[in-house]
């Protein structure tokens, strides 16, 4: 069930049939993975190696979201909007 809720979640996400690896899908999946373990420390305020995984993703979106505004600046805005991400 899991697989298929990730799997509905990047479709709008993909840029061809196939495309499972683009900056796009990656910043979606990490976005998901993101808000899931910030519910999850809201209740475990003690658990710092989740906590330092928590950083550590939102490290790999920054950067992937650096990279797609340097070189797709349409996909990028395209894909703010759609997550609902600052800035």
């Amino acid at each position: 069930m899991a697989e298929s809720n990730q799997t509905s979640d990047f479709k709008e996400f993909q840029l061809h049939e196939k495309d499972t690896g683009s900056a796009d899908v990656q910043v979606a999946l990490l976005t998901r993975r993101i808000e899931h373990l910030t519910e999850h420390l809201k209740i475990n305020r003690k658990d710092h190696s989740s906590r330092r995984g928590l950083l550590k993703m939102v490290a790999q979106r920054r950067s992937l979201l650096d990279y797609l505004s340097k070189t797709e600046a349409d996909r990028y805005k395209n894909l703010i909007e759609k997550l609902n991400l600052r800035k």
